[in-house]
């Protein structure tokens, strides 16, 4: 594999993105068990399967997690438990995947660490990006949900509103991204919902952010601790579509749910002051990395890269972005329009304009 394809690979996990094994499309790198299609055919496990994949999570964790001194502590727990028969009683594939999952985040308390169950064999050497099978499986289910494009609407008085719900890869939401800009270009501010984005491609993050700004920004950079090397992220400065640019307020909802890629895009937009985050402190989870294989029916998401900001020099893992204005997540969109609307008075000239502002403010209020 290829730096740049295995940069690619592993990164696009930041967010959740879907990794694609020889068991079809699952979903690392979000919070919770849950896993993406039909229901598997659970499998029995005994002492010397159960053996193989712990030996397999201590060595990718020794290799590749971003924190090896957690790693030693993570490993060390893991064996321990082994040789002490805590597992002993787990026959089920899946609630074994569960319970390591558990055990693993309990102590480390990075909600990316995951181990994952599959029905399917996996491959010795599983690389998503060579499978044209695995490639347009993930685009079909990519399609299901227009590549994380919610809802584009504009809001009553010219607001302009983006619900996402995950930042898909780059060439796919390119369009997409030119369009919504398009649509939103004479709008007087804009509101981009993140209270259930739960994560995508680093990539699609950086593309979309382009548009935000008028020239090439610092956005969050990663550095892999297995490779030793920090990588930088900048928007681009130029765009297929129409910039929305700097000049207007941009507002950015989250939630707890808010999660990993999502989460990065809000981070850094808070930081160097492009937006304003209404809502909840989000999930916290920032580490980058990517899927190991274990045996033939067990992978996990192991993080070996974590972001370094800028302007704070850390990230969010394990604490969250914290909103600059706190609200519901339910309340968070009434409360950024109720902003955006008094500040657009203040400027309005119009009488006409001026009652119709007025009149939007009684009704959320």
């Amino acid at each position: 594999m290829t730096m740049q394809r295995k940069t690619k690979t592993r990164i696009a996990a930041l967010a959740g993105a879907g990794v694609l094994c020889g068991a079809g499309l699952a979903l690392f790198g979000m919070p919770g068990h849950a896993q993406s299609g039909p229901p598997q055919k659970d499998m029995t496990v005994d002492k010397a399967i159960r053996a193989e994949v712990v030996d397999g999570i201590v060595a990718s964790l020794d290799r590749a997690y971003v924190f090896p001194d957690k790693a030693a502590v993570m490993g060390k727990n893991l064996r321990a438990q082994l040789q002490h028969g805590d597992f002993d009683s787990l026959v089920s594939a899946e609630k074994f995947a569960d319970t390591l999952t558990d055990a693993l985040q309990r102590d480390s308390h990075d909600k990316h660490l995951e181990v994952r169950y599959f029905e399917d064999a996996i491959p010795l050497k599983a690389d998503p990006a060579e499978s044209p099978v695995d490639e347009a499986a993930e685009l079909s289910e990519s399609k299901r949900f227009n590549f994380g494009f919610n809802n584009v609407d504009r809001l009553p008085t010219d607001i302009g509103y983006v619900d996402m719900h995950q930042f898909g890869r780059k060439d796919q939401i390119a369009t997409r991204i030119a369009a919504t800009m398009t649509m939103m270009s004479d709008t007087k501010a804009l509101i981009i919902d993140l209270r259930h984005c739960h994560g995508g491609d680093p990539e699609g993050v950086m593309l979309f952010a382009s548009y935000l700004y008028d020239k090439p920004t610092h956005l969050n950079d990663v550095y892999w601790r297995d490779e030793n090397r920090t990588e930088q992220r900048w928007t681009q400065a130029s765009v297929a579509g129409t910039k929305y640019g700097e000049a207007r307020k941009l507002y950015l909802l989250t939630s707890g749910d808010t999660f990993s890629g999502c989460e990065d895009f809000a981070y850094a937009l808070k930081n160097n002051k492009r937006a304003t985050l209404i809502g909840e402190t989000t999930g916290g989870g920032a580490h980058a990395g990517g899927p190991h294989r274990l045996d033939a029916h067990f992978m996990m998401f192991v993080p070996s890269g974590r972001p370094i900001n800028p302007v704070t020099h850390t990230d969010w893992e394990g604490v969250g972005v914290v909103p600059d204005v706190k609200t519901s997540a339910k309340n968070a969109l009434d409360v950024a329009q109720l902003a955006i609307l008094k500040d657009l008075l203040t400027a309005e000239a119009d009488p006409v304009w001026q009652h119709k502002l007025k009149e939007r403010i009684q009704e959320l209020e």
